[in-house]
């Protein structure tokens, strides 16, 4: 057997476990729904930009009106989720992928 042939086999082996199967499933289960409520979020900023102008428009403080706050807030949300993601990988992903690295690196040295 290669060692070309022996690395695919372990990451191969690696796939298949319940372990790797968990992280997918971690990964998932907060990647999906966030993405899924980011994109209602951005497009609801569209539609609301252009069909319901009168509302996007209305002046809250000064010169600033709804559609700005609107706009501001999308790079707020960006910014919350990313920092949301990174806490959640730390905690619930990250000690999973390393253990699992740690596997990997064990078999293919």
């Amino acid at each position: 057997m290669t060692t070309r042939e022996h690395d695919a086999s372990v990451y191969e082996q690696v796939q298949e476990s319940n372990e790797f199967q968990e992280l997918k499933r971690r990964f998932r289960a907060w990647t999906f729904p966030m993405t899924v409520a980011f994109f209602a979020w951005y497009l609801l900023y569209v539609v609301m930009s252009g069909w319901a102008r009168d509302f996007m428009a209305i002046k809250l403080l000064g010169e600033i009106n709804v559609g700005l706050i609107f706009g501001l807030l999308q790079f707020v949300s960006t910014f919350l989720i990313a920092w949301a993601y990174a806490r959640h990988a730390e905690k619930v992903l990250d000690p999973i992928a390393d253990k699992l690295r740690h596997e990997v690196e064990e078999k293919t040295q």
